[in-house]
């Protein structure tokens, strides 16, 4: 017994440092979190049989801009204005885990954020110019990633972590997303059948489906590669990301 609780430990603690000595996650079913307003009392989870509230602690002044969904550490990170905050709020544990200031980005405006599952890194929308800005998980400044051809700031940002690209919304007409390398260089368009409400996406990359708020907020359309409505949430929505549920985390 006790030489089988000693491989145990080691088993794990191996486990932790393949894993950058941060932690791991199991992922389970994809659960889709929508936020209804910019000043919304908490986030939607919707998976599973019920669909539950997480709350963001908004204050009277704060104004929700975007937000994405780690599913590696079960956080939710809120975009914030006045300012440019970031909130990161346990969503297992129903608490605010910290706040930083979002390093290099102006403060007068807002806009979607996505993370990176593997390393916490977030890719925030610049509010004035067609770039994403790269920050760590605790919001230091990586590098700005300029995107090709684009004219206009991104209104949407989601990452496909299975691929390691960038997916933008970034036309006024939300008719179509963009799909960069992280270099800023563009792979492909996508053209949607439906328009979008611009400011928000989320991505499935297992399945490689894109859900957005359609244009009106009166529901989230779920699209496929090609652009095509699959089907739709009837949930009003202004914000929205996707994830897998994890069974367990390690931290």
């Amino acid at each position: 017994m006790r030489n089988h609780r000693a491989w145990l430990i080691l088993a794990t603690t191996l486990a932790l440092v393949a894993f950058g000595g941060a932690g791991c996650a199991t992922p389970g079913l994809l659960h889709v979190y929508i936020a209804s307003s910019v000043q919304p009392s908490g986030i939607y989870d919707q998976g599973d049989a019920a669909t539950v509230e997480v709350p963001c602690f908004m204050a009277p002044d704060e104004t929700l801009t975007g937000f994405a969904y780690d599913p590696f550490t079960d956080h939710l990170f809120l975009r914030l204005a006045p300012g440019n905050r970031v909130r990161v709020v346990d969503r297992p544990a129903r608490a605010i885990k910290r706040e930083f200031v979002a390093e290099g980005v102006p403060t007068t405006g807002g806009g979607d954020l996505a993370v990176r599952p593997r390393d916490g890194h977030l890719f925030i929308a610049h509010p004035t110019e067609p770039t994403v800005v790269e920050l760590s998980r605790f919001g230091q400044l990586v590098r700005m990633i300029p995107l090709a051809a684009a004219s206009a700031p991104p209104r949407g940002i989601a990452y496909d972590s299975i691929r390691n690209l960038l997916l933008v919304v970034g036309d006024a007409s939300a008719t179509r997303v963009s799909i960069y390398d992280l270099d800023g260089h563009l792979v492909a368009t996508i053209p949607l059948t439906e328009s979008i409400a611009p400011g928000s996406l989320g991505y499935d990359c297992e399945k490689r489906a894109l859900y957005a708020p359609l244009a009106g907020g009166l529901a989230v359309g779920v699209f496929d590669e090609t652009g095509q409505l699959r089907r739709t949430i009837p949930t009003p929505a202004r914000f929205v990301d996707v994830g897998p549920r994890s069974f367990l985390r390690l931290f």
